[in-house]
């Protein structure tokens, strides 16, 4: 509509002098639109749009990327290789490398929204019986001491919330089954690091495949580093062009709907057209 302003960001913080705009709408490239100041907006009766599920499948690879490459030894390996390294200390990389395959083994994913839900048929496609824990999904079967108790492989996809940061620390850890694998592309926030290395230099765990890091960054002299059996990336998750391409479109169907008069789905603030 003519003289209508949209702000759309994928990172950039609105709020304060930005919502004293004369704005149509604000669109905010992310499933948790937490860069917008949601209740100012609503206050100033400015419609709120997100992007849920944009990132879903990315994310899901990339889980089942880092599971591969810690239950495999993959970056392990490829470094034998490229050290002309291939019978290191004497040893047969067909002895070295072996594991179990992940088909029949059970992972249970903690959190049941968009991205646990595209992990879950990913890894069930993958021969895997999977279990999940989710209070806000009805699928959800397991309570999490059952399913930590009860998975080979534990695969996070929470949500950051006051309920869930720390979720997983050392009376978590130690329910685990010996040799269970720990993957985390959602947020290092719903662990406790410090248990998390202990954990895994106890032995009682079989690896780690790690996404993020409080602050986006972990020192070069952190244990994790020098562990053979964690597989680090920073943050990548999201990162295909494909996530660009559909939280692109979401919020442009969902600009097209509310110029033209009706509800998106991915409207944060629905009572402001109340």
């Amino acid at each position: 509509s003519e003289g209508a302003n949209v702000v759309v960001v994928e990172s950039d913080s609105v709020k304060g002098p930005v919502l004293e705009l004369p704005l149509v709408a604000v669109g905010s490239c992310r499933g948790d639109p937490n860069n917008v100041d949601v209740a100012a907006a609503t206050a100033r009766g400015i419609p709120v749009l997100r992007a849920p599920g944009r990132n879903a499948d990315a994310v899901a690879e990339l889980t089942v990327a880092l599971l591969f490459a810690v239950n495999r030894g993959v970056v392990r390996a490829d470094r034998d290789v490229r050290e002309g390294e291939i019978y290191r200390d004497g040893t047969i990389p067909y002895q070295r490398f072996r594991a179990w395959q992940l088909a029949g083994r059970t992972a249970g994913l903690v959190g049941l929204g968009a991205v646990g839900r595209a992990t879950r048929w990913r890894l069930e496609g993958l021969g895997m019986r999977v279990i999940a824990h989710d209070p806000y999904a009805d699928d959800a079967t397991h309570t999490l001491d059952d399913l930590l108790a009860e998975a080979d492989v534990v695969s996070m996809h929470a949500m950051v919330t006051p309920e869930t940061q720390g979720m997983i620390g050392a009376e978590q850890f130690a329910r685990m089954k010996d040799d269970a694998i720990y993957v985390n592309t959602a947020r290092a926030m719903l662990h406790d690091t410090d248990a998390l290395v202990a954990a895994l230099e106890s032995g009682r765990l079989g690896g780690a495949g790690l996404d993020h890091f409080e602050g986006e960054h972990l020192p070069s002299d952190h244990p994790l580093q020098s562990m053979s059996n964690v597989v680090l990336t920073p943050h990548i998750g999201g990162a295909t062009y494909d996530t660009e391409a559909n939280h692109s479109k979401l919020i442009a169907d969902g600009l097209a709907q509310l110029l033209g008069g009706g509800k998106p789905d991915n409207l944060v603030n629905p009572e402001v057209l109340s």
